[in-house]
């Protein structure tokens, strides 16, 4: 899957407060590893490597994403946000 940074960080954004919470415990991942998904590069606090790979350019890049998973549950979260 591609995706730009700045859709990814947009997605992010438009999450719901404790979104990302949920999305680790669904996925039983620690906080850290799904922020660092949206861009954060905190490795230190618990956050592992995620697999996406990051192509330069404008706006931050093309971004490479091997397991669609955490994004697939953001969207799905967004939705259901904006249909309550």
């Amino acid at each position: 899957m591609l995706i730009t940074f700045e859709e990814l960080r947009k997605i992010k954004h438009n999450l719901p407060t404790g979104s990302v919470s949920k999305i680790a415990a669904e996925l039983d991942l620690p906080e850290q590893t799904v922020r660092n998904y949206f861009g954060a590069k905190k490795y230190s606090e618990g956050g592992e490597v995620v697999d996406l790979h990051v192509q330069p350019g404008p706006n931050g890049g093309i971004i490479e994403i091997d397991n669609p998973r955490i994004i697939e549950l953001a969207r799905q979260m967004i939705s259901e946000d904006n249909a309550s």
